[in-house]
């Protein structure tokens, strides 16, 4: 039994030593370190940034204007016949005579934009509503709840074809605004739950004794402690973001400017109607989305191994 205790003094005398000299390390900096030994992270870290890359250089990686027609791939177009690949031409022709590459690498530019920026609008919200339904409670938390499961009851993509199709016309601002609402919900009732979680712990409830004041302790106590888990969710809403624009395009709900090379447009007007012709006007679309997909998809779960307290060692 003295062994043991020994064992224990000698285990805590270490830990507390090795604190002292390392001054401790924050959850966010543990995390940041078992994510950069975490294989699915680096993967998923991977792929967005050589889209990103991608997206962001455009202009100097597309060998070609995208909307340009080459007169080599217009002499021989017709309905039955694109041409594929040839000089100066790796991925071919698109049905109306244009670089397939250059508008590939440009698509990747406008899908990542609607895609995060729906996002970044729809976490923006989800915070604000889940804040003030978590910090507030009573009949203003039972409102905005009742609203969110309304949204919430309703297929993501149902929601969004609906609140495109009440649109006069659709662009690319009613995907992107039908998207970001959608998500809303989402980041709102999360947020609303962890606030809940913070409102019984320990801190929060010295912070009252101390008599700090209601919004001091929403602000530097509940809402900081409570962000973790919708930041990983942000992660995982940027896969089903893309997706749902790239739907929406697909429908024919998106941008209806043709000369916009945009993943789901590309996909749903060329890939389809000319899939017998040139089935790699629908591949590579496809493939594209699934992979930027994929790489939020990875990235996120990685996030959420690191970042849960339970991992820590």
């Amino acid at each position: 039994m003295s062994q043991l205790a020994e064992h224990k003094r000698r285990r805590i005398d270490e830990l507390t030593a090795r604190t002292a000299e390392g001054g401790g390390v924050s959850l966010f900096r543990d995390a940041g370190r078992r994510l950069l030994r975490n294989p699915t992270a680096i993967v998923g870290a991977t792929i967005i940034l050589l889209f990103l890359v991608i997206a962001i250089f455009a202009p100097l990686v597309a060998p070609h204007d995208p909307v340009q027609r080459f007169p080599e791939l217009t002499k021989d177009l017709t309905v039955d016949n694109i041409p594929g690949p040839t000089a100066g031409h790796p991925f071919g022709s698109d049905p109306l005579g244009r670089d397939f590459m250059s508008r590939m690498i440009y698509g990747a530019r406008q899908t990542m934009f609607v895609g995060v920026l729906a996002t970044l609008i729809g976490l923006l919200f989800g915070v604000l509503f889940g804040a003030v339904a978590g910090a507030a409670g009573g009949w203003i938390d039972v409102v905005i709840m009742r609203f969110t499961d309304v949204m919430l009851a309703l297929p993501s993509l149902l929601l969004a074809i609906t609140l495109v199709a009440l649109a006069r016309q659709s662009t690319q601002w009613t995907v992107i605004v039908a998207v970001a609402i959608v998500n809303v919900p989402i980041f709102a009732r999360l947020l609303r739950g962890s606030m809940l979680a913070q409102r019984e712990s320990d801190h929060v409830l010295a912070a009252r004794a101390l008599g700090v004041k209601r919004r001091d302790i929403v602000t530097r106590h509940m809402l900081p402690n409570s962000l973790t888990a919708v930041i990983v969710q942000a992660t995982l809403t940027f896969a089903v973001a893309i997706l749902d624009a790239a739907a929406l395009s697909f429908l024919g709900l998106g941008d209806p400017d043709i000369n916009r090379a945009e993943w789901g447009l590309m996909l749903g007007v060329d890939g389809v109607r000319y899939f017998e012709v040139r089935p790699e006007l629908a591949y590579f679309p496809a493939l594209a989305i699934i992979l930027v997909a994929l790489g939020f998809t990875l990235l996120g779960e990685g996030m959420r191994e690191a970042l849960d307290p339970k991992n820590r060692r």
